[in-house]
């Protein structure tokens, strides 16, 4: 349910940006969003269709770039790649679970607009 927030959010940004560019229609919006995030990408385009329902940005296509997810191991240094399915907050390579930094994978972004 946090998409709603923040899909709102990303609403106020665009309208933001379309109204200082004097845009007619927001058709597209590009996101960037962390593999381990959370995000659920149907929720976030129905959420985003319903807080921009009558703006200048209804029935825009929310278009998303996963983020891979990354973890570093304190114990040992190595750096992972994972997944939400695959991560158990454990080393891949020592095994160790009390040393586990998220690196990257947690973020989202906007990155770009498109509008006429």
């Amino acid at each position: 349910m946090h998409e709603l927030s923040i899909m709102q959010s990303i609403l106020d940004i665009v309208l933001e940006y379309a109204g200082k560019h004097k845009a007619e229609k927001v058709t597209r919006i590009y996101l960037r969003i962390g593999e381990l995030s959370g995000f659920i990408p149907d929720w976030m385009q129905r959420y985003f269709d319903f807080v921009s329902e009558g703006t200048i940005a209804d029935n825009a296509e929310v278009v998303i770039e996963w983020a891979p997810g990354m973890i570093k191991c304190r114990s040992c240094g190595k750096e992972h790649q994972v997944t939400k399915e695959d991560f158990d907050f454990r080393c891949p390579e020592c095994g160790d679970s009390s040393g586990i930094e998220i690196i990257s994978g947690r973020e989202y972004n906007l990155t770009s607009i498109e509008i006429d």
